[in-house]
C-alpha cells in the first residue's frame, strides 16, 4: 500500500509541483490550502507523513503542529520554512516537528527528507526487547508509544520517541551525533548535526527536572551523547 502525506501549503505553483513528484515516486498525496482544513484533514485521516508549511492562511503551521501534538497524534511532521526565519524552525521543532526544510529547497532534498521520516529504522520500532522502561520519575511503554514524568503523560513528537527509544535500547553507550542520524533520521550523510543537538535539547525540556543539569541525557564532550539510568 502507497504510504499516505498529507501536503498542507498554499502557495498553487508549489503544490502542483510537489503532488505531482510526490505521486511519481509512488505516494499517496492529499492537499490542504489552509491550517484550519490541514489540521482537520490530519486528525480525520490516516496519514504516514505531514508536510506542513509555516505560513498558511486561517492557522498558522506552527499551531497546526501545537494542536497536533496536543491532541497526541505521533505521525511525523515536515516543515517548510522561509530561510531567514531560524525562529520558526527552532519552535516548530519545540512545537514537536520532526524536521524542517527551508524554502527554496531543492526537489532531492526534500525526497530524502520525506523517505527518512517514513522509513522504519529498525532499531527503533517493531517489537522492543522489553516492554516498557522505568527509571525514578520516568516511564516509558513502548508498545503504547507512551511517556510519563511524575505521573503526567508527556507529549512526545514521533522523531523525540524514536530518539529517546534509541538511548534507551543503548544507555550506558556513548553514541556520536552521525549514528544517531544514521539510525534514528536514517540519513547517510549531512553537513551538520545541529538537528540532534536541537531534538536533543527538547527531550530533556520534557523529560528532565532539570534539564540544565540532566539525569538522564548526557553530554559528551566531542562525542556526542550517553543515557543514564
Amino acid at each position: 500500500m502507497n504510504k499516505k502525506i498529507l501536503l498542507v501549503e498554499d502557495e498553487p505553483g508549489l503544490v502542483l509541483t510537489l503532488s505531482d513528484r510526490l505521486c511519481k515516486e509512488g505516494y499517496a498525496v492529499d492537499h490542504a490550502k489552509d491550517g484550519e482544513r490541514g489540521l482537520e484533514m490530519a486528525l480525520g485521516g490516516a496519514f504516514d507523513l505531514i508536510i506542513l508549511d509555516v505560513m498558511l492562511p486561517r492557522k498558522t503551521g506552527l499551531d497546526v503542529c501545537r494542536d497536533l501534538r496536543q491532541q497526541g497524534m505521533t505521525t511525523p511532521i515536515l516543515m517548510l520554512t522561509a530561510r531567514a526565519q531560524v525562529v520558526d524552525k527552532v519552535l516548530g521543532l519545540k512545537l514537536g516537528a520532526d524536521d524542517y526544510l527551508a524554502k527554496p529547497f531543492d526537489m532531492l532534498e526534500l525526497l530524502a527528507r520525506v523517505e527518512a521520516l517514513l522509513r522504519r529504522p529498525s532499531s527503533t520500532t517493531g517489537n522492543p526487547t522489553y516492554p516498557t522502561y522505568q527509571n525514578g520519575l520516568l516511564r516509558v511503554d513502548f508498545r503504547s508509544v507512551t511517556v510519563w514524568r511524575d505521573g503526567e503523560k508527556v507529549a512526545l513528537s514521533a522523531r523525540e520517541f524514536q530518539l529517546l527509544q534509541y538511548l534507551i535500547e543503548h544507555r550506558g553507550e556513548t553514541v556520536s551525533r552521525e549514528e544517531l542520524l544514521k539510525d534514528v533520521w536514517g540519513y547517510d550523510a549531512t553537513p551538520n548535526t545541529r538537528t540532534v543537538d536541537v531534538h536533543v535539547a527538547w527531550l530533556r525540556q520534557k523529560i528532565e527536572d532539570d534539564p540544565k543539569h540532566p539525569q538522564f541525557i548526557h553530554t559528551v564532550p566531542g562525542f556526542g551523547y550517553r543515557f543514564a539510568g
